[in-house]
């Protein structure tokens, strides 16, 4: 799209048009809805309206947001492949006194885009960086999670190969903090196999399209949820996985899953064994699994 010489400053909500103030010059990292766009601030839309240009991930992700809210303003790409580039000439634009919005394609920018290295030479350069606060995945899934929430780490995407990622794993295992990352809905079961390895039996909770219509949050011990997942057809939609702290109380998995399992297990392999088995995989001590199997066995 043109640049425009003259920023809009409009936008609606609804029937209901509002201005929008002048912006000061300078960068206005804003944060935008992970899913559902009636997430988004007032002081975004007072941003992207008011702003010289709108730097994005993908421009077609950003004009939708625009248009919901009736906002007409210029969109440039701003993504790995062209950062580098862009960058001096952006740097530029806002010396000379323009404003620009930076966005991502969903929630706030930086955590997992180029952003950074824009805000880090625009502090470089003594130009003023504004952040204007909003939707956060992270954030969302931590509070959903039913996890301890008073020290996190984000860890940013999981490596997607299972060597890299349980190295990965192996690094952060002894952090003594809640841990949230990214993940896709094609390796997250791997993902859950390697965290139960690597890290043992620890409650985590996978968040599944979050703020969407079909949001999804699974919790419980990360065997119990991998178990879970595998028995869907398919899993779709973007993923955030939460794992708790090392030496957290655990989350009760489903009784009637441990039961299954134990049953199961049982068909196939002695009672002292099957305990072991599915103590393992649902994070409870071996005692509590063998007087469950007898108990079973009983009432069966």
């Amino acid at each position: 799209m043109a640049q425009s010489n003259q920023p809009p400053h409009r936008y609606s909500i609804g029937a209901a048009v509002f201005e929008a103030p002048p912006l000061a010059a300078g960068l206005h990292v804003t944060a935008t809805p992970i899913g559902n766009l009636g997430d988004v601030t007032l002081r975004a839309l007072e941003t992207l309206s008011a702003a010289h240009l709108i730097l994005c991930e993908d421009t077609r992700v950003t004009a939708k947001l625009l248009n919901r809210y009736g906002i007409r303003n210029s969109l440039s790409p701003y993504h790995d492949h062209n950062a580098a580039k862009v960058r001096p000439g952006l740097l530029a634009r806002m010396a000379e006194g323009q404003a620009l919005a930076l966005v991502s394609d969903a929630g706030s920018p930086l955590l997992s885009d180029p952003g950074y290295k824009l805000v880090q030479a625009a502090v470089e350069a003594g130009i003023a960086v504004t952040a204007i606060p909003g939707a956060s995945a992270v954030l969302d899934a931590l509070t959903l999670s039913a996890l301890p929430p008073d020290r996190f780490m984000f860890c940013g995407f999981l490596p997607p190969r299972g060597g890299a990622r349980r190295h990965f794993l192996e690094a952060v295992k002894d952090v003594a903090a809640t841990l949230v990352m990214f993940d896709t809905a094609g390796r997250v079961t791997d993902s859950l196999e390697d965290i139960t390895a690597v890290l043992g039996a620890r409650d985590v909770a996978v968040g599944r399209e979050l703020t969407k219509l079909h949001e999804e949050v699974v919790r419980g011990p990360a065997m119990a949820v991998r178990t879970a997942l595998l028995e869907r057809q398919s899993l779709k939609g973007e993923i955030t996985l939460v794992i708790g702290p090392p030496g957290a109380d655990a989350l009760s998995a489903p009784q009637g899953m441990v039961d299954t399992a134990l049953r199961e297990a049982l068909a196939t392999m002695p009672a002292s064994r099957a305990a072991a088995e599915i103590a393992k995989r649902f994070g409870l001590s071996k005692q509590e699994a063998y007087a469950r199997l007898l108990e079973l066995k009983e009432t069966d």
